[in-house]
């Protein structure tokens, strides 16, 4: 049993619920260090490309407005060409990788860790664009494209649409008057026929 007069020693609390959160606040910190990190190299090296490909940008013809020429924000900065296309860094940060969204799924265009590389890919690929924009505007894709164009019908021209009606109105009326005609021919037989012996006792002579 100890004295009054001895001191107590405390016992050591146990963690704390703030020395936890404060351990992962660290850690996120540090993840967002790194992300942020890799956002930045991934923008930055997409910012040369563009830069590599302004030329190129430049001398898409103006009445063109399916293509989009910029860098997007975000967690993954992208380069995006157009709609459907894109350029994205891979996960080393040094791969570019020229992507495509088709009906299959996302395809790859063309992956290459040289700027130039990939610059060629894109130029390729707008080239193949504004090549096809040309032919489809010259009426020659009917071949490429099955069913794109239409036969061409001749319409009829006006008068000789307004003879022919005029003819099968002419038609119409004398053919009409040949079965009134042919009408009055048959009734006047028959009535020849019924009356024919009262015009005998009759004794007229013809």
């Amino acid at each position: 049993m100890k004295d009054a007069g001895d001191k107590i020693t405390p016992i050591e609390p146990s963690r704390k619920l703030a020395d936890a959160v404060r351990d992962i606040k660290n850690a996120f910190a540090d993840r967002d260090d790194v992300i942020v990190e890799m956002r930045d190299a991934h923008r930055m090296r997409l910012d040369l490309l563009a830069t590599e490909l302004a030329p190129v940008f430049a001398d898409v013809p103006a009445d063109m407005d399916s293509f989009d020429f910029a860098v997007s924000s975000g967690l993954q900065p992208r380069l995006w060409i157009d709609a459907v296309s894109h350029v994205a860094m891979g996960r080393d940060r040094r791969t570019y990788r020229f992507l495509k969204d088709t009906r299959v799924g996302r395809v790859v265009l063309a992956e290459s860790t040289e700027l130039k590389a990939a610059a060629d890919a894109v130029t390729r690929y707008v080239a193949e664009r504004v090549v096809e924009r040309q032919r489809m505007m010259e009426g020659s894709m009917e071949s490429a494209v099955p069913g794109l164009h239409r036969p061409m019908v001749k319409e009829a021209e006006p008068p000789i649409r307004s003879t022919t009606r005029r003819g099968n109105g002419w038609t119409t009326f004398f053919a009409g008057l040949g079965l009134i005609a042919a009408g009055a021919l048959v009734g006047l037989a028959v009535s020849l026929a019924l009356f024919w012996d009262r015009i005998v006792h009759m004794k007229i002579s013809f």
